[in-house]
């Protein structure tokens, strides 16, 4: 398990401690709506946290690497963060202002899918926005690999990832209060390449 999970830390850092593009789009409509109070599940080392926190918005983790609870603190992540599977929500009966969740929707089967953007409904306040970035089919890894369902791969070993479009974002998320989906291409800001990735950014608001 150690040996795994350092692994895919190593894997996730690659992409260095520079805030996403749909990370800092999301912290900019999240002022512009006066969110606060924000659920970050997967929030991973912490990268996407800070942008967050560093303009005043309170922020909750769920993580289920501890290897990367620690790196989140040592990065000065000093916010609450639940150590478990975002599949085992919720942590706390909290109803939150806004939640916001990079790059995990995509990598759950479509019963965790369903699950997940339920579960992170319900944790929502009244008015409240949650925004998904979710990998598209314009991404290059789509169509690689075993395939296992309609849009879904094995891209590498133990690496599944579901590709989402304007449909599949419409039918997930139809009765979630959908807004609006925007593509984003974000680019690895640490590579030397600066290869990106094309996501969706998913947009609702609990009525």
């Amino acid at each position: 398990m150690e040996f795994w999970e350092s692994s895919f830390i190593e894997k996730q850092m690659m992409w260095g401690y520079e805030p996403t593009d749909s990370a800092i789009l999301t912290k900019d409509f999240f002022l512009e709506k006066n969110v606060k109070d924000v659920l970050i599940p997967g929030i991973g080392y912490g990268r996407n946290a800070k942008v967050f926190l560093e303009n005043e918005i309170n922020v909750t983790g769920i993580e289920i690497s501890q290897t990367a609870i620690d790196l989140a603190k040592q990065n000065g992540v000093n916010c609450k963060i639940f150590h478990g599977s975002v599949s085992d929500m919720p942590y706390d009966n909290k109803q939150y202002d806004g939640i916001f969740s990079h790059a995990l929707l995509h990598l759950l089967n479509s019963e965790e899918r369903k699950k997940f953007i339920s579960d992170c409904y319900n944790q929502l306040k009244p008015n409240g926005y949650m925004v998904f970035t979710t990998v598209s089919k314009k991404a290059p890894m789509f169509g690689k690999g075993k395939q296992l369902a309609e849009d879904y791969f094995e891209i590498m070993e133990d690496v599944k990832m579901f590709f989402y479009d304007s449909a599949s974002i419409d039918e997930d998320f139809k009765n979630f209060g959908l807004v609006e989906a925007i593509e984003v291409d974000e680019p690895n800001k640490h590579s030397e390449n600066k290869s990106s990735i094309n996501f969706l950014v998913v947009k609702c608001q609990k009525k």
